[in-house]
């Protein structure tokens, strides 16, 4: 955790404090270089840039040293620094070129934190080449670092000792409306910039002469006002009339500033706000207060579940009540379809009431977000609610990408980026998928499942996704989990979260600058499933009819379905084609041209820092995920925007929000619809959470169970009380082929309603289907409630087992 500060109120376990500490000088001197040219006919043209990006978005650099091996620089820079962050400066030794681009030769990432305030240090950095072809050899850099504390006041701080929020200036800029469209109307307006700010540059315009700038406070943000005409493009159309930096202005107190130019004055009214130490993202690992209230009446409901179920004499304690939480992963509509007859199932053996958590992926998402919609799902007869989503399953496709609908995607996309949302080619597939499951539009959001959960009378929702890299990186190599609920949206391993409605709106150090509407839930959707979408963009460009697209699209799919390879190594870059010439291409280009075509959404945790000792924390570790983590620079608080997929990407399950400490999860009922391997999502799973080192039992199924799979195992971890007992569920069809119900054999007329294929070779229910006969859907709901029913005794040991163990702690 943060150091030497002054805090507030002393806060417990892993929630967020308040600090105050104090600013240091630094000075960095970049001395000189010694090089050795392989080329002895030519000498280098050196400089070195400088990029310290936790205390300026500029890059610095030196003079150029003209044909020398032993350039002598000597130059001085200097930057005010938060010690108590970490600190990774980034050096870099170029040779300019005059004809063609410099050459980076070399680069070298330093850690401050190992100067100390009062300390003067020399580092002579031995250098090898960047480029192994380069002609040069750089043997050193010599560079002389000067820390010193700053005596202006203390930086307000809040942190989580993993991720940590800096003091922003806040200020707020009117123009005067009049005089603004007398300029308007002269073709010229207010250019205001503080380049320390989220917002950079604003312009006045017809419809905006009000304006805020986010800056971070130790930084020294600085004003300036300038005239350009409105149809320049030139940064330096004219010189600054006005240059304030913020520190001059008095907290809370407006002042009007007239700017003397040709014809008269023009007023300014500037006010700096103190920071309001209130986040908008929530900085710890704590659940939030809605999911502690929730579990609070969830535990009434479930404590009365179980006193019916298993007739108890006395009814149990808060304290003695276990946490039971449903895992399902996905499968697309057979997820779908399986989850619905599980629930159903569950709910038949009373054993509902008794789940305080749901999590899903991929396609079991649909089941859930489709159940939300009614705020007493799991008290209402669920065969009603089945028979809806039937419907939509027998249904046929063809007409999702007729003409018609694809010009109503373009105006819905267009639209929503109107709204302030990122283009994505991620939100033309949820429009897509969106008319695969319903019969018109869907105007639910995910807030709004809050009312499913007022009295604690259903589970809590969890809807999970990866946050990647966008460029060339693997999902093995990065990948962070995200969790939605109907309360929050966030990172795990960072502990930090934001309001479901204020997703993807716009974030910067913490605070909420731009408030962007709710999306509809089926783009969130569009972001848990979009591993359908790969082969969209193609089957779509390339097709002239919606009977084309069909065909190219499910072949695709079949090439590359997530049942034979879950995409090692895969990167979301989308290219359209060069040329195309269908008639469904006329539109589609429209939709797409000149626009970012990967999943992209507002970074909420833009420009966040990280605690000097963030790698020491033990929630951060826990959660470590990542090549990259030991990088502050490379991590996902400095880039723009996220990048969030499909789970599917990397491990085709939605347990991690269960394994959170603080959730204490009892038993996991887990329900696995992969057709590629029995066990496998489960297995991959627990080596996750062995390599996490995260309490999770050992899943080491017999040759003979891998070989004739039964319908439920029951593993545990006798010697680690805190891994929870995982009930798991495969997708087989074992003893279901005679029996219709659990005891009750089928008659020789009935045996066809027994004969479900799950082999992923030849079934009906490969991912690549969207579209079942209403046998097949029987015949997959009927498979899924029946496993679930037959294997009672098992849940309700486990469920028993959990209660003698919270009793007896």
């Amino acid at each position: 955790m943060l150091g030497n500060c002054e805090s507030g109120p002393h806060v417990t376990g892993s929630e967020s404090e308040n600090l105050q500490c104090p600013v240091s000088l630094l000075s960095i001197r970049i001395i000189r270089a010694k090089v050795t040219s392989k080329d002895t006919l030519s000498a280098s043209d050196c400089y070195v840039t400088l990029y310290l990006p936790t205390a300026s978005y500029n890059k610095f650099r030196t003079q150029i040293v003209k044909d020398s091996d032993n350039p002598v620089w000597d130059e001085v820079f200097y930057f005010r620094i938060q010690t108590e962050i970490k600190n990774i400066l980034k050096l870099e030794v170029c040779d300019a070129d005059p004809v063609t681009k410099d050459d980076m030769q070399f680069i070298v990432h330093y850690d401050l934190a190992k100067i100390q305030p009062g300390d003067t240090v020399l580092e002579i950095f031995s250098l090898k080449p960047e480029n192994e072809g380069s002609s040069y050899l750089y043997e050193y850099l010599e560079v002389e670092f000067k820390l010193a504390v700053s005596p202006g006041p203390p930086e307000q701080l809040i942190s989580n000792g993993v991720l940590v929020a800096r003091e922003l200036s806040i200020l707020d800029v009117k123009v005067n409306k009049e005089e603004n469209d007398e300029l308007l109307k002269a073709q010229k307006n207010v250019v205001l910039t503080v380049q320390e700010s989220y917002e950079g540059t604003q312009k006045t315009s017809k419809d905006f002469d009000s304006f805020r700038f986010h800056c971070i406070k130790s930084w020294g943000p600085v004003l300036k006002v300038k005239l350009q005409r409105v149809s320049s493009r030139e940064e330096n159309d004219s010189d600054y009339l006005f240059v304030l930096p913020l520190k001059m202005l008095p907290v809370g107190v407006q002042v009007k500033v007239d700017l003397l130019m040709d014809g008269g004055a023009l007023e300014l009214y500037l006010q700096v706000m103190g920071w309001p130490q209130n986040l908008d993202v929530r900085l710890g690992y704590e659940l939030c207060t809605g999911e502690q209230d929730f579990l609070h009446k969830r535990k009434k409901v479930v404590a009365d579940a179980l006193k019916k179920l298993f007739h108890l004499k006395v009814g149990l304690q808060e304290h003695e009540v276990p946490v039971v939480a449903v895992m399902a992963t996905g499968g697309g509509v057979r997820a779908m379809t399986a989850l619905y007859g599980h629930l159903l199932a569950l709910q038949k053996l009373n054993i509902l009431d008794c789940v305080s958590y749901i999590t899903t992926a991929s396609g079991s998402t649909w089941t859930l977000t489709n159940l939300y919609q009614n705020i007493d799902w799991s008290k209402r007869n669920l065969e009603e609610i089945i028979k809806v989503a039937k419907s939509q399953m027998l249904k046929s496709k063809l007409n999702v990408i007729s003409i018609q609908r694809l010009k109503f995607y373009h105006k819905e996309l267009v639209e929503r980026v109107e709204k302030g949302h990122l283009p994505s080619f991620t939100a033309l597939w949820a429009l897509v998928q969106e008319a695969f499951l319903h019969d018109k539009p869907d105007y639910c959001t995910l807030s709004e499942q809050r009312q499913a959960l007022n009295w604690g009378q259903n589970p809590l929702p969890f809807y999970t996704a990866i946050n990647v890299k966008d460029n060339h990186i693997s999902t093995f190599d990065f990948r962070e989990w995200v969790e939605f609920s109907p309360y929050e949206v966030g990172f795990l391993k960072y502990g930090a979260y934001i309001r479901a409605e204020d997703f993807d709106s716009e974030f910067f150090m913490g605070k909420l600058v731009k408030k962007i509407p709710e999306s509809r839930l089926c783009f969130l959707e569009g972001i848990w499933t979009n591993i359908f979408s790969r082969n969209l963009l193609d089957g779509l460009y390339w097709s002239s009819s919606p009977e084309e697209f069909w065909e190219r699209w499910v072949k695709d799919m079949t090439d590359k379905s997530e049942e034979n390879s879950m995409s090692d190594g895969y990167v979301t870059v989308y290219k359209p084609p060069s040329s195309g010439a269908g008639k469904l291409c006329e539109v589609f280009n429209d939709i797409l041209t000149d626009r970012p075509l990967k999943g992209e959404t507002h970074n909420f945790l833009k420009s966040l820092d990280f605690d000097k000792d963030y790698l020491q924390q033990k929630e951060f570790i826990e959660w470590k995920d990542t090549i990259l983590d030991a990088s502050p620079n490379k991590l996902t608080p400095v880039e723009q925007s996220l990048c969030l997929m499909d789970i599917g990407y990397f491990i085709n399950n939605s347990g991690p929000p269960l394994l959170k400490p603080e959730r204490n999860v009892d038993v996991i009922i887990s329900l696995d619809y992969d057709l590629s391997q029995v066990f496998k999502q489960a297995q991959m799973l627990a080596k996750y959470c062995e390599v996490q080192r995260i309490p999770f039992p050992k899943v080491e199924p017999s040759e003979e169970d891998m070989k004739n799979p039964k319908e439920c195992y029951v593993f545990s971890d006798d010697d680690n009380p805190k891994a929870p007992i995982l009930v798991y569920f495969p997708l087989v069809n074992s003893t279901f082929k005679e029996y219709k119900a659990p005891g009750v054999k089928r008659t020789p007329s009935e045996m066809g309603g027994g004969e479900v294929d799950v082999n992923k070779d030849s079934s009906p229910y490969t991912t690549i289907h969207v579209t079942y006969t209403e046998e097949n859907f029987d015949k997959l709901l009927n498979l899924s409630t029946y496993n679930i029913l037959c294997s009672k005794d098992f849940i309700f040991k486990a469920i028993q087992s959990a209660i003698q163990k919270r009793q007896n702690i």
